[in-house]
């Protein structure tokens, strides 16, 4: 243990005495390299020579692992393995005197550790964040930078000072740094030493930003909802980032109601049609919580819940024969105000009364019964009706099948014909002379065969109604016909008679002109009379 203590001095006491004793005949030991770089763990070769002009004892004084690995005369190769740190090692010589060199051994190694210091869950936009960057090992450290990192962007180059290391920046977060990567790395640059330049990168981490506006939630709900019924409730909330990143809750009574949640840029619209059980009835509160980053809002609204049946409308019959009396009932539970249509303006109460001779005009009336309930400070109302259905026979009148119709051939018409009862009549018409039916429906166009007297017919089980119809069809005679025969023999009878005075004509120039030459010819076949 002694002696090892001893070591560490022993190459600063041979290099002192080399120096105080002046070597004799100029012999000099030289190391070579005189400066060396190595990984840390690695091996180099160490030559160590002397100028001494006969064979000299020639060593190297080192703490480190070495080995011979040639010699001659005046030199020798020594390997030194597993280097860990920075040494100093030193060649000596004994030629008359002795001598020394000492050569730099520099070991570099890249940091064990790089790690970027955890950043928040969510990080306020406009607030200010510091990132922290620690580096344990790694040398040499004068040429250790490390760098802070927004992706590629440097942030911030400081040296590494200290160990561990640790290196610091502050920055304002901005919406543009929603989901960025922020890193750190070391730099080790040797390129000077005629190595290259190493890097070694921490985790890469990503920083969520947001922004929670401090008002509160916009809830909108009824301030009165009917157990059982659907109530449509919306919480809506502006000036959100990221708003699709933003939770949102509404509860009832502690309940937690189903929701559909929409995004739109900065905002969230969310939307329920829940039920409220009968458990619920009375005064609750309703609230919707909106939760974004590691900050919440909310805002409250009170909801009376009450129940309300409708009321219980009934009629003596449903179903009656004309001229029969019918009794229309309309009742409520206690605390309701009813209103029945038809009947005089009672005392406002649960219970309205109606009495009515029914006629062939009331089949089919719809009685209704309006029923109301205040219910903090608002009037809710129920509606019940009830359908009357009153039997009489066939009604076939002047409304229903007009008695006389008159057209023009070649118009559009429409012919209606539709007698009514309850039940419904069934309805035959027939044309007089010849049974011919009535055409009903559509008439496009109008043709003059439809013309005549028609005898209707409506019947029911409860009875028989008859009644005449008739349709008259206005028509005009053609007379293109004659007009263009008129016209076609007035032509050919023209034609003819100018063909007829051309060729007489023509006749009598040539009888002139035969005549003419038969004289000539006359004329010159008589002898001349003597003188």
């Amino acid at each position: 243990m002694a002696l090892a203590a001893v070591r560490p001095a022993l190459p600063a006491l041979l290099a002192l005495i080399g120096a105080l004793l002046p070597g004799l005949g100029g012999a000099q030991t030289s190391v070579h390299p005189p400066n060396a770089i190595i990984p840390r763990g690695g091996t180099v070769r160490v030559n160590c020579s002397s100028s001494c002009d006969h064979p000299s004892f020639l060593g190297l004084e080192t703490q480190l692992t070495k080995t011979e690995v040639a010699h001659g005369d005046n030199w020798k190769t020594f390997e030194l393995s597993d280097v860990q740190e920075d040494s100093s090692p030193i060649c000596f010589s004994q030629c008359q005197t002795q001598t020394m060199d000492q050569m730099h051994l520099t070991v570099y190694w890249l940091p064990e550790r790089v790690e970027l210091a955890p950043l928040p869950t969510w990080q306020p936009v406009g607030e200010h964040l510091t990132l922290r960057c620690l580096v344990a090992g790694g040398a040499p450290r004068a040429n250790l930078t490390v760098v802070l990192l927004r992706g590629e962007e440097e942030l911030s180059r400081q040296p590494a000072v200290g160990e561990p290391a640790e290196a610091t920046v502050t920055v304002l977060a901005g919406r543009d740094d929603h989901l960025a990567s922020f890193s750190c790395r070391t730099e080790l640059d040797l390129r000077s030493r005629g190595l290259e330049l190493f890097q070694n990168s921490s985790a890469p981490q990503q920083l969520r930003t947001f922004v929670l506006p401090a008002k509160h939630p916009n809830l909108a709900t009824p301030r009165v909802v009917e157990v059982g019924a659907e109530w449509p409730v919306d919480c809506t909330m502006d000036g959100l980032f990221p708003a699709s990143e933003a939770q949102v809750r509404l509860e009832l009574a502690g309940r937690n109601l189903h929701l559909k949640v929409t995004h739109d840029k900065d905002s969230l619209l969310a939307t329920t049609n829940d039920k409220a059980n009968m458990e619920e009835e009375g005064t609750q509160h309703v609230s919707c919580v909106v939760t974004l980053g590691n900050q919440s809002r909310s805002w409250r609204e009170d909801v009376t819940f009450y129940s309300f049946p409708a009321p219980n409308l009934t009629l003596s019959e449903p179903e009656v024969s004309e001229g029969t009396m019918v009794t229309v009932e309309c009742e409520a539970h206690p605390g309701v105000t009813v209103m029945l249509s038809g009947a005089p303006a009672p005392s406002p109460g649960p219970r309205a009364q109606l009495q009515l001779n029914a006629s062939a005009e009331d089949n089919g009336r719809l009685f209704s019964c309006a029923a109301t309930l205040e219910v903090d400070r608002q009037v809710v109302y129920k509606n019940r009706t009830r359908k009357l259905s009153v039997l009489y026979g066939p009604r076939l009148d002047k409304r229903d099948c007009l008695g006389n119709w008159t057209w023009q051939e070649g118009s559009q018409q429409t012919l209606k014909c539709q007698p009514w009862g309850n039940p419904v009549p069934e309805l035959k018409c027939h044309r007089k002379g010849d049974g011919a039916p009535l055409p009903t429906g559509d008439l496009r166009p109008v043709k003059r065969e439809v013309s005549g007297t028609y005898v209707c017919e409506a019947r029911s089980p409860r009875g028989e109604v008859i009644r005449e119809v008739v349709v008259n069809v206005i028509y005009h005679r053609n007379h293109i016909l004659t007009t263009i025969l008129v016209t076609i023999a007035f032509t050919v009878g023209i034609t003819s008679l100018a063909a007829y005075l051309y060729n007489r004509q023509r006749k009598i120039q040539k009888y002139k002109l035969q005549k003419a030459q038969e004289a000539a010819a006359m004329k010159l076949n008589t002898p001349a009379t003597p003188p």
